[in-house]
């Protein structure tokens, strides 16, 4: 399994480069051009040598189409032949295990060898719609639990609930019940040192959201590193970091692109989600002091600008981090700008095709 795991570092890259996907929606767009993009983007990093395109959990967001991640993933492993595909993550305490342990199982009779099952514990939205997911209104426990959800997932997945559980008779299907089958190696995400320390201690991958929690992402990674124990799927850590990165052919245009992802989560997290603006609604907003902070540093953790300067941002970024891959995240108002992005990385570091 640490072969499905591990990368390989394509052209002048230091690390292997992957794609996290959000399906945006921009104004004036539809869900249906986002997941169109989605396709053309996982092509493209196919063809260009990036390792793996994951597909992220999110809910009742306008501006994000990715609430359902294994029906996205199932029209990717349609449309792409080598490049791995998973989620980056599946919420687990927003799904019964044996869902998730189905839904995976059918990927990777689709897909054989190219899926991964990324988890996390966070519910990918606010409250009150983490309360419908869950059909509770103490949806917290759900994310308390997640150490023995993860245990049942993991169980149902190779098919071993021992003799006298009360699942030890229930199969997930497709699954090894079946006969010999391989199954999606399982990978923890998070934004704190919760799920640094329990991939550690799990001998499982590690992926950090770099992208949206940057003062948390070396002290997570030093714990994951000092406290892994080897198991059956990796000897070493492994540990990618999600980072929202943007290249344009000048950086005047790349500032106008992020601009427009960076008012859409200024009005995410003031409760006004929405579609995300076009360049010239985002700079034409007029931002209020305190607005204009939150922008600023949003902005600061975007590695954008010329190829060579996202290059440049990039190496530095897994020096510092030592980031053993790197998970593009490329957030824009339109499908043009996020595929000419992930060309102009590609070029940048001499990536094939």
């Amino acid at each position: 399994m640490v072969d499905a795991i591990r990368g390989t570092a394509p052209g002048s890259a230091p690390v292997p480069l992957s794609v996290l996907d959000l399906v945006t929606v921009g104004s004036g767009s539809t869900a249906r051009e986002s997941l169109r993009t989605s396709v053309g983007i996982a092509r493209l990093a196919e063809r260009r040598g990036y390792h793996r395109h994951w597909v992220a959990e999110h809910h009742s967001m306008p501006g994000v189409a990715s609430s359902s991640p294994a029906v996205i993933l199932a029209h990717l492993a349609a449309h792409t032949e080598r490049i791995r595909l998973g989620s980056g993550g599946v919420m687990l305490p927003n799904h019964a295990p044996l869902v998730i342990a189905e839904q995976f199982g059918t990927l990777e009779a689709l897909a054989p060898g190219r899926i991964d099952l990324g988890l996390g514990r966070a519910p990918g939205t606010d409250g009150a719609t983490a309360a419908a997911l869950r059909r509770t209104d103490r949806p917290n426990e759900g994310a308390d639990d997640f150490p023995q959800q993860l245990a049942e997932l993991t169980r149902f997945l190779d098919d071993d609930f021992p003799d006298g559980h009360p699942y030890a008779r229930i199969h997930a299907v497709p699954g090894p019940v079946q006969g010999p089958a391989a199954r999606p190696p399982v990978w923890l995400l998070g934004s704190s040192g919760f799920s640094a320390r329990l991939a550690a201690v799990l001998g499982l991958p590690f992926a950090f959201a770099h992208h949206f929690s940057a003062q948390n992402t070396v002290p997570a990674l030093d714990l994951y590193r000092e406290s892994f124990r080897p198991s059956a799927v990796l000897d070493a850590p492994y540990a990618v970091i999600g980072v929202a990165a943007l290249a344009a052919d000048d950086e005047s245009e790349a500032r106008r692109q992020v601009l427009t992802g960076a008012l859409s989560m200024l009005r995410l997290r003031t409760g006004r989600p929405g579609l995300v603006p076009t360049p010239e609604e985002a700079e034409a907003y007029s931002f209020s002091p305190q607005e204009r902070d939150f922008v600023d540093g949003w902005l600061a953790n975007i590695v954008h600008g010329t190829p060579d300067a996202v290059r440049a941002g990039l190496d530095g970024l897994q020096k510092r981090t030592g980031a053993d891959e790197l998970m593009l995240t490329t957030n824009a108002h339109g499908g043009e700008a996020r595929l000419r992005s992930y060309g102009l990385i590609a070029d940048a570091y001499g990536m094939p095709g």
